[in-house]
């Protein structure tokens, strides 16, 4: 390696490791702050909550590294220009692309890597930390009655109004939701006071109810009276739930059972994957289609027919021929048959428009590991031309200009992923888009910056029109009048 080419891969790999670690640090601190409600009061350990931010980091990185090689780009190619060192190169015959030799070898390895790191990372990392988050929920619902909002725990839904006490074991104004077996809610429990009683040996968590009204509502065996909404209450002194935690006190935080969320998987998976529920959906469509047919009643139309050479004129309607009371039942039968078909339709159509969104979020987790790796080649090229086109390097402008194109690149891509999963948009043509507008911009930045030309040349803007007003005669013509 020359030392020309040692020297700009290390003013680059300085610059790139400062600015992914502090890029890291703040995605980091915002997982911290949008996770904070599943780690705050459930009592875990230093060890658990670093290895939920362990396991949720890698899943930042297809955010942190293409925006670190754009602005590391802009950063490192900006600080040459300003400080005259690209006119030294080029006077001594070394091209912006000779320059950027070293570093497209660089960034073409950490693509490669950031394939590697989408494809067997990302998917054990989000494997390890959905499994964590699903086992952080269940733990201690004891300690997990926040004030102010409904807590599940076990068939109890609760919500407090205060806590208080050296271990907020007294609450006030207590609201309760019993859940029934059907999943119903007919029985609420409301109390100005409360106090938890328990203890870290046993399995049952008792909780103590203080002034308060029992309702519950009662569901008649006869509809009709249902409408009335009958219910019972009831006050009460001194009230006892005694809640039942074995399930919860038993939660591993090492289980591993979840397994079928798209982001787990890798790229060989994620193909069996789309090809299952692929042939999956058609299967479903293709019976589906059947059942549909046969619930038509088609089939059974000729069946004990048989045909006459009389001709019947139905003027005034088929149901004009029966007597009233048959009329009426025909077309009832009639309408029941076509409302239950067109409810069946409706069910299947979101059944399917569900089934189809699913498909498509797998498609969009395959692209997305292809599209990482190609977007830090794309982004160098965008970034390294207009860093030497701008001639400012430091925190300043290039900063700005970066965090511009890196917003437009990443919201362009999350409003086409979006349109994808309702079917909008293809899945290959939405993860894909944004890296597809970033590559003419970056061909055409590298041309703009090898010829040593500005980032516009708005005199190919402007001579148009100065003709056009020359010609209305707006404009003398300097030459001519001469």
């Amino acid at each position: 390696m020359k030392i020309l080419d040692r020297y700009i891969l290390t003013s680059f790999l300085k610059t790139f490791f400062s600015v992914f670690i502090i890029l890291m640090f703040i995605f980091v601190l915002q997982t911290i702050w949008l996770y904070i409600g599943e780690l705050a009061g459930k009592d875990l350990d230093v060890e658990v909550i670093m290895k939920f931010l362990l396991y949720f980091s890698p899943k930042l990185v297809p955010l942190v590294l293409p925006l670190t090689i754009l602005l590391t780009s802009i950063m490192t190619f900006g600080t040459f220009a300003e400080n005259y060192e690209f006119a030294a190169m080029k006077s001594s015959g070394i091209s912006l692309q000779r320059a950027m030799r070293s570093l497209t070898f660089f960034i073409v390895l950490v693509s490669l890597v950031a394939f590697f790191f989408a494809n067997n990372v990302i998917p054990a990392a989000e494997f390890k930390s959905i499994n964590l988050r699903k086992n952080i929920a269940q733990l201690k619902p004891a300690m997990a009655i926040t004030e102010g909002v409904f807590n599940d725990i076990g068939t109890f839904n609760i919500k407090v109004e205060d806590k208080s006490g050296e271990n907020d074991q007294f609450l006030t104004d207590v609201i309760i939701h019993q859940k029934t077996v059907n999943g119903g809610n007919h029985t609420v429990i409301k109390a100005k006071k409360g106090e938890l009683v328990g203890s870290t040996d046993s399995d049952v968590l008792s909780l103590i109810l203080k002034e308060g009204n029992y309702y519950d509502e009662i569901q008649p065996s006869d509809y009709e009276k249902r409408k009335d909404k009958p219910f019972t209450k009831s006050y009460f002194d001194e009230y006892v739930i005694n809640i039942d935690l074995s399930d919860f006190n038993k939660v591993d935080l090492e289980d591993e059972s979840t397994t079928s969320y798209h982001g787990m998987l890798k790229i060989s998976e994620l193909d069996e994957s789309i090809d299952s529920f692929s042939v999956s959906y058609n299967t479903r469509m293709e019976q589906f289609r059947k059942d549909m047919y046969r619930r038509s009643g088609v089939m059974t139309l000729s069946t004990n027919m048989k045909t006459k050479d009389t001709t019947v004129a139905f003027e005034d309607g088929l149901l004009s021929h029966y007597n009233t009371y048959d009329a009426a039942q025909i077309a009832n039968l009639a309408l029941g048959t076509i409302n239950s078909a067109v409810a069946h339709l409706a069910m299947k159509k979101q059944e399917f428009k569900v089934n189809i969104k699913q498909i498509n979020k797998f498609e969009i987790a395959l692209h997305e590991k292809y599209v990482l790796a190609v977007a830090c080649i794309v982004l160098f090229f965008v970034g390294a031309p207009l860093g030497a086109i701008i001639r400012k390097g430091g925190i300043g402008l290039p900063i700005v200009v970066a965090i511009l194109l890196f917003l437009t690149y990443h919201f362009i891509g999350i409003f086409a992923k979006n349109s994808a999963e309702d079917g909008s948009v293809s899945a290959f043509v939405a993860t894909w888009l944004s890296t597809w507008i970033m590559l003419p911009l970056g061909v055409y930045l590298t041309y703009r910056a090898t010829t040593d030309q500005g980032l516009f040349v708005f005199d190919n803007f402007i001579e148009p029109f100065k003709k056009l007003f020359k010609k209305a005669g707006l404009i003398k013509d300097k030459s001519k009048s001469e």
